[in-house]
């Protein structure tokens, strides 16, 4: 037992869990919590970020990066308000976050007094456990209830703290429980799941794997079922890397962010394995097609789409199961289409990112960063285009982690994501990719970066507007209106803020830039870098529907898209010519 300030104290129980650095801004009424972070700054570092929101999307970032629990906190009022757009993207993406909250003192509560609100209701909805301390004893007991509920429902915990309390001196005792995370859930899956899955299975002539963060960490598993059922694998976009990418039978994604291969691999499915996932686009699938779904969530189960086979229980499990029978399916003209499809979309890319004849792709710039990552990179992406391009374009083929708002789709989600991989995955190098739009929401913070020394480099999409919003004014013939963007130089930005700034408009300038990119990280550089691609303002290929076959959708369609888009057929054939020439046909 020891005699100690109960801010102090709290932080003390951070640490306990692991905790290395929190993310925030002082104020009034959060004050003696930042004493507490000054008393316990050889164990728990605090990072000064110049917005709270940065702090809160940086601690969801560290979470979907690590599985650890991200930290972040404001004071009352402006101060807790401002952590809202980074607490609701962990709620959405189901990953675990404390966010500790600043109050008035109790003498001041109920008295409308300077930034006091009434906290506790704000955070109901986004707060898988919310609670307000009352006396200064309580205060380790209750951020550690919070800690094991942030964990135990994958979600934000929030702890309202009035400034008084934190003030006061408490015998302080560690708790002797184990810091113990479930975070190699595993269970006994029904025996008669396994024999009907694989009745199911062999019954099916084009099956398909669709895999969502769940199987997160189970790359091996997901990639040896994969090959010993001889069956293609599709993710959703947070679960980016479930295999890797260069895996040949890896074929994309579904939507808005998706590969041709992806899209036209769900038109000629008919059984799809949809494994530890909630995707919210689900519903979009086509509609005769059988699904089995399986996650540890029940009320999960059939919430997006309607199943025909649910299984309860964890997808890493469920599909070791699997494997364990020994049966296999035969390697059969589907897997082989659908590979070859994947192969021929990324040809595509790879000479999209070869030609500046009319301005620079951002194909360009993924492929430069491609060359460059190492094998444990971390990729933090925002949300907009630049998401189109960082899951199409970014290498997740060794150990590299990849981190976007998946659910709740924040714009500025990119720099504090680079942030957060900097301090998680120190030794790796940390990349975020933006849009200009997103950008300019948070690029304040570069300043975070400089004064850290985290050498973050922040690649900069720009094309002047706000590319996701045109295209849907566009598809829906609206009059472009609030998409236009003034230029802003970036990369001076970049430099008036303690980090090192380039431009690039071409793929020599985007060559010397990376050049002078590597010579840096060869002597040490320890600033965050800002690289301002200045990428031609095309819309990126139209991916939710590809009318490329001509047998599906007419040979008019089929024209005026790949006119529109500038796609070969004969270099891209659609996956049912492939099929089908090979007498392969549902």
């Amino acid at each position: 037992m020891t005699k100690m300030m109960a801010g102090q104290a709290l932080v003390k129980t951070l640490a306990d869990w692991g905790v290395d650095h929190v993310y925030g801004i002082p104020g009034g009424s959060i004050n003696h919590t930042v004493e507490g972070l000054y008393l316990e700054q050889d164990s728990v570092k605090y990072i000064q970020v110049r917005h709270e929101e940065v702090g809160a999307i940086a601690a969801s970032a560290d979470a979907k990066f690590t599985g650890k629990i991200g930290v972040a906190f404001g004071s009352a009022g402006p101060g807790a308000t401002h952590l809202f757009n980074g607490l609701y993207d962990a709620k959405m993406d189901h990953v675990p976050v404390l966010a500790i909250v600043g109050q008035v003192g109790q003498d001041s509560m109920n008295t409308n007094y300077f930034q006091e609100m009434d906290e506790t209701p704000m955070f109901s909805d986004v707060g898988v456990y919310n609670r307000t301390v009352t006396t200064a004893e309580q205060i380790p007991y209750v951020i550690n209830e919070a800690i094991r509920e942030a964990y135990r429902q994958s979600g934000v915990a929030v702890v309202i703290l009035p400034e008084d309390l934190t003030t006061k001196e408490i015998d302080y005792v560690p708790s002797k429980t184990p810091k113990v995370v479930a975070d190699n859930f595993t269970q006994t899956v029904d025996p008669k799941a396994i024999t009907d899955s694989l009745e199911l299975l062999k019954n099916a002539k084009h099956p398909l794997i669709y895999a969502g963060r769940g199987l997160l960490g189970a790359r091996d598993v997901l990639t040896k079922f994969s090959e010993q059922f001889n069956i293609p694998v599709m993710n959703t976009v947070p679960a980016t890397g479930v295999i890797s990418t260069d895996h040949p039978n890896f074929i994309g994604t579904f939507g808005r962010l998706e590969t041709k291969s992806g899209f036209e691999a769900l038109q000629h499915t008919d059984l799809i394995l949809f494994l530890g996932s909630e995707f919210p686009f689900a519903n979009f699938w086509p509609k005769n097609v059988k699904i089995i779904e399986v996650n540890t969530n029940a009320f999960d189960i059939g919430k997006t789409v309607d199943v025909d086979y649910a299984v309860i229980a964890d997808a890493k499990t469920y599909l070791q199961a699997l494997i364990d029978t020994g049966e296999t399916l035969p390697a059969g003209t589907w897997l082989k289409a659908n590979q070859e499809n994947k192969k021929n979309w990324d040809a595509r890319l790879d000479q999209l990112a070869k030609d500046d004849s009319k301005g620079l792709n951002p194909e360009s710039v993924t492929a430069k960063i491609a060359e460059l990552a190492g094998p444990n990179d971390t990729y933090a992406v925002d949300t907009g285009n630049v998401s189109e391009w960082g899951v199409r374009g970014l290498p997740m083929n060794k150990n590299q982690r990849f981190a976007i708002s998946g659910l709740f789709a924040t714009m500025g989600f990119g720099l504090p994501g680079g942030l957060a991989g900097a301090l998680s995955v120190p030794d790796a190098q940390a990349w975020s990719l933006s849009g200009d739009g997103g950008f300019a929401m948070v690029e304040q913070d570069v300043i975070t970066e400089a004064r850290y020394e985290l050498p973050v480099i922040n690649v900069v999409l720009s094309n002047d507007r706000f590319g996701f919003i045109y295209y849907e004014q566009a598809e829906t013939k609206q009059h472009f209106y609030g998409v236009d963007l003034t230029p802003a130089d970036w990369a001076k930005v970049a430099e008036d803020l303690g980090g090192i700034g380039f431009t690039a408009k071409s793929i020599d300038e985007l060559n010397d830039v990376f050049a002078k990119v590597k010579d840096l990280q060869a002597n040490g550089n320890k600033k965050p870098i800002v690289i301002n691609a200045i990428i031609k303002p095309d819309d990126p290929v139209a991916t939710a529907y590809m009318p490329l076959d001509e047998k599906l959708y007419g040979k008019d369609a089929v024209a005026e898209f790949a006119d529109k888009y500038h796609i070969d057929t004969k270099q891209q054939p659609a996956l049912g010519e492939l099929l089908r020439a090979e007498g392969d046909e549902l």
